[in-house]
């Protein structure tokens, strides 16, 4: 209760501030936009290495813009992933992960009762107090309950779903996931919102396009900063894109994909300057983990030179595609070797806005903005979670393991495979190898595929040893864990009647059942 009352307390405090924003008449801050892609691979871009070049938009915008080459997701997976953006803080400190499992990864599929807590401050709501207006368009994933919807937590406007596009269903032992425009269902997927999964064909993309240009327009008619988080999810599977863009590309249906929503950010960009308004607007594209190899190379993407893939705390796991764009602010064309989080963008975002982070809590985003402006990086530490566990650290150019695992052989021999042909002996292991008295060491520079890692008889690893042991020691002592929200699931709290069902029609009834502990991957 203590801490509901203290995101009250703010609440209160970011409208006021907002009210008397517009009466000083302030100069109005940047837009933001977060484009944020799903299962998108750091080896998808053109301007970082994908063969095919059927990204010219994007690689245009890193051009006009700065590239971030070590910029990484908060965990492997994309709930938790989500959490840490728009709180900028560990998954592990918002209540994002299980403990039903030691080192499980965890997410929100439509029986999951647990949701993002009230507890939690996120970004679109402490924009308030710098007079933004916010809209999610796309793919929520913090909770599809009620009482943990975007509107509940700071956005004004939403279009998109709560969960991923998973399905068809019979809607008797599982129901379609719903629309939502605002508070309200306005249809579910593979109804009223279609998907073929023969073809891959569907109009999500073009229909998320048009709510952020028209978003754009609006909040710039009426000379009001805005947010605007696009977070699609047409390249995760299964997979779609629209009828003008399935098979154009050189790399099958993932690749339409790609090349549909490099094109969506094409028609953003152009419509900021045609609006006059691109100087004003910070934009940030980035992926919510990295591409799904479970799914490749169909219906996945590639992470480059990086070991493994979604799931996973290697690299191709967590290291993200980012670039940063904001014309007459960022020199075009330059790199930033600064390690970037996910969780920067909340703290760059509030920096952008004139606004401090919250004091109450620890926030772990860094504000990259003088990375950006300046060319100034910052010496701190990435922290790899999967579950409740820290199973590795980078900080400079040296990773360390302190566990090691990709799947339980159990589902390896069912075919399911996070590391499709990179076996690294000792390194990729299907049991969870403990490494945490003498943790494995890469340098990430000379081997960015964790393949050689270092002995543990040299200078370099003990000098790399001293430097990480006390970083990891501090923040382990002061991290408080929150209450997990990802433990308990029940069928009956699936998306049987959103809120506008009966409008539509659209209500079912939910099945008898009772909590019980989720069963997570292993």
């Amino acid at each position: 209760m203590a801490a509901v009352a203290v995101a009250t307390r703010w609440w209160l405090l970011l409208v006021l501030s907002a009210a008397e924003l517009r009466v000083k008449g302030a100069p109005q801050p940047p837009n933001i936009l977060l484009l944020l892609m799903d299962d998108m691979g750091w080896g998808d871009l053109g301007v970082y290495g994908e063969p095919s070049r059927e990204t010219p938009n994007l690689d245009r915008m890193a051009a006009e813009g700065m590239l971030f080459p070590n910029f990484y997701t908060a965990n492997p997976l994309c709930s938790p992933s989500r959490a840490a953006l728009l709180t900028g803080r560990l998954p592990i400190r918002s209540g994002f992960y299980t403990t039903n499992g030691h080192a499980r990864n965890a997410y929100t599929p439509q029986e999951i009762v647990g949701g993002i807590p009230d507890s939690e401050l996120l970004l679109p709501a402490l924009l308030k107090g710098a007079g933004y207006v916010s809209k999610i368009v796309g793919k929520w994933h913090l909770g599809h309950r009620p009482q943990f919807h975007p509107l509940r937590h700071g956005f004004d406007e939403w279009f998109g779903s709560p969960n991923c596009h998973f399905g068809p269903y019979d809607d008797k032992a599982r129901p379609n996931i719903p629309v939502y425009r605002d508070q309200e269902m306005v249809g579910r997927f593979y109804e009223e919102f279609p998907i073929n999964l023969k073809t891959g064909e569907a109009n999500l993309t073009q229909i998320y396009l048009q709510e952020a240009l028209e978003f754009i327009q609006r909040q710039q008619a009426a000379h009001r900063p805005f947010f605007l988080y696009w977070a699609v999810d047409a390249t995760h599977a299964p997979v779609y894109a629209s009828k003008p863009f399935l098979g154009t590309s050189q790399r099958g249906r993932y690749g339409d994909a790609i090349r549909e929503l490099d094109d969506s950010v094409g028609r953003i960009l152009h419509l900021l300057r045609d609006l006059g308004i691109a100087e004003n607007t910070f934009v940030f594209f980035t992926s919510d983990n990295g591409a799904a190899l479970i799914s490749a190379p169909r219906q996945g993407g590639s992470n480059g030179p990086f070991l493994c893939g979604k799931q996973t705390t290697f690299e191709g796991g967590m290291r993200e595609p980012a670039i940063a764009w904001w014309p007459g602010h960022i020199p075009a064309g330059q790199v930033s070797h600064q390690l970037g989080s996910i969780m920067d963008l909340f703290t760059t975002s509030l920096s952008l806005a004139g606004l401090e982070p919250p004091r109450d809590r620890a926030i772990d985003g860094l504000d990259l903005l003088p990375a950006m402006l300046q060319g100034h990086l910052t010496d701190r530490p990435i922290f790899y979670y999967r579950g409740n566990t820290l199973m590795a650290v980078t900080l400079g150019q040296y990773k360390a393991h302190f566990w090691t695992w990709t799947n339980s052989w159990e589902e390896f021999k069912q075919g399911i495979d996070f590391c499709p042909g990179q076996n690294v002996s000792g390194v990729t292991t299907h049991s969870q190898e403990e490494h945490t008295k003498l943790p494995l060491i890469f340098h990430l520079g000379r081997d960015p595929g964790e393949r050689f890692p270092l002995s543990i008889a040299s200078i370099e690893y003990l000098d790399a040893l001293r430097r990480i042991t006390p970083v990891v020691q501090q923040h382990q002592e002061a991290l408080v864990p929150g209450q997990p929200q990802l433990n308990v699931c029940n069928r009956a709290v699936m998306n049987w009647a959103p809120p506008g069902c009966e409008k539509l029609g659209k209500c079912l009834t939910p099945p008898e059942s009772v909590p019980e502990k989720c069963s997570w991957p292993h």
